[in-house]
């Protein structure tokens, strides 16, 4: 029986990042995947989507190049094969830099199925057999799956999850897709533009419904102008396989309607990965199906702790890796700062980008603030039209006394690199005047940042 400082159960960018911050402050860690190391974010998430999209943006670029002044002899064909393998070939190779940052740092790797054993005792099952691990800590970052609609089961065949998108052998004639968040946008714009006939229904009144809705409305005008079409307020009601094609179901106000296609990808949310991990034998306490926390990621059990998907915090990577450093930093008696959750940047890797950070129009109406908008399109900006991406805007929210930055809104070319700055100014403080004095360089893509700043004064320049 071996035993450690820190066990980790999971190695998505929760686990792997607890479990080398970890060793790097002095304890002995071992980290327990029953799966690929990385997790789903290296390998079924956000590595290989952002493979995927890259390809698509090359092929568009390739498409486009007269406008540019280059000339493309012959027709431009995308190898749809070797867009997914050389995207799996990404993510292999993301995995394999976990493996060695991990024995780089010490960190013993334990393959197996882990439940929780009692206090400070993890039985991790491998072929039939089974091993106990004891630790005096032990993190749970064990991150989540796809979510399966009741009405609708997932055969892997004709309806998919996001994991059977990405490894498609063959570009499927057509697809619907159910959901317009993140996965499911970002899925059906790579189909769309390898040349699927694509559908995305939605069951709230816009795309990408979380996102500040000037930007929704800004993703639909998108969609239609690339005619991509999508449904909104909608409900899939069932999918029937007829003759090895799949007949949707869908339900609007204005009645029911029928889509045939030859896939159905089901992007409905993700589900945590909490069952199965013997939870109760320890008296961990949840809610709705996530594990309850305090401020530094400890459970109702002494000892064992939770952080990423399995706890009620957004479900993004970057959020579960600054949730490990701060849950280990505590463990290890740093005396940490919680995680500031006002300022979680979000990003969508769609054509338009999406990158979002605080409060959208509506949160600061509901809260009464009173507040001022400063916006700069992207067809005032010398950068973006040299570059042929005039789509897009960068919206400001300030708090109207304070003159405080309350969130940041942007949908365009590069707007998940331009985010940080915004991010920060939000977490420090920082003022409409402040952006708007700081000099940015020029021609930028981020002077739109400033000029959005200025116009929430009404001092903009260049528009």
């Amino acid at each position: 029986m071996e035993k450690f400082d820190i066990a980790v159960i999971g190695s998505g960018p929760g686990g792997y990042v607890a479990a080398i911050k970890a060793a790097q402050l002095g304890a002995r860690v071992a980290v327990i995947e029953r799966a690929e190391l990385g997790g789903v974010c290296l390998n079924w998430g956000c590595i290989p989507t952002k493979a995927l999209l890259c390809s698509a943006h090359v092929f568009e670029q390739i498409k486009a190049a007269a406008q540019y002044g280059i000339e493309v002899e012959g027709a431009v064909n995308a190898d749809f094969a070797k867009v997914v393998e050389r995207s799996r070939g990404v993510s292999a190779t993301m995995s394999k830099g976990v493996r060695f940052l991990l024995d780089k740092n010490k960190v013993e790797t334990i393959c197996g199925n882990a439940v929780l054993d009692g206090k400070g005792r993890i039985a991790v099952t491998k072929e039939g057999e089974t091993t106990v691990v004891e630790a005096t800590h032990i993190i749970l970052a064990t991150g989540s799956r796809p979510r399966v609609l009741p009405n609708i089961p997932i055969d892997g065949e004709k309806v998919i999850s996001y994991r059977e998108a990405l490894t498609l052998s063959s570009m499927p004639e057509s697809m619907v897709v159910i959901g317009s968040g993140a996965i499911g946008v970002e899925l059906a714009d790579f189909y769309h533009t390898m040349g699927c006939k694509v559908t995305v229904v939605e069951y709230m009144p816009t795309l990408v419904p979380t996102e500040d809705e000037e930007v929704s409305k800004y993703l639909e005008r998108s969609f239609r102008k690339k005619k991509l079409p999508f449904i909104t307020g909608a409900t899939v009601e069932k999918v029937d396989i007829v003759d090895g094609r799949c007949h949707v179901t869908v339900t609007t106000a204005k009645g029911t309607q029928t889509i045939e296609a030859e896939k159905v990808l089901s992007a409905a949310g993700v589900t945590p990965n909490t069952d199965g991990l013997g939870l109760e034998s320890v008296g961990i306490e949840t809610e709705r199906g996530k594990i309850k926390v305090d401020s530094f990621y400890r459970t109702s059990a002494e000892g064992v702790y939770a952080i990423g998907d399995i706890i009620p915090t957004p479900a993004l990577a970057h959020v579960a890796s600054a949730e490990a450093i701060c849950c280990v930093e505590a463990i290890m008696g740093r005396n940490p700062e919680p995680v500031d959750y006002s300022a979680i940047p979000a990003c969508i890797y769609t054509s338009p980008e999406i990158a979002s950070v605080g409060m959208r129009e509506r949160d600061a109406q509901k809260a009464g603030i009173e507040y001022s908008v400063g916006k700069f399109p992207y067809t005032a900006s010398g950068k973006a039209t040299a570059m042929g991406e005039k789509d897009g805007f960068v919206k400001l929210i300030f708090d109207k006394n304070s003159d405080k930055l309350l969130g940041a809104h942007l949908i365009g070319a590069c707007v998940t690199e331009m985010l940080m700055e915004p991010t920060l100014a939000l977490r420090l403080g920082v003022t409409a005047r402040q952006i708007a004095t700081t000099v940015h360089p020029h021609p930028t893509m981020a002077e739109a940042v400033m000029e959005a700043a200025e116009a929430a004064h009404g001092a903009a320049v260049h528009v």
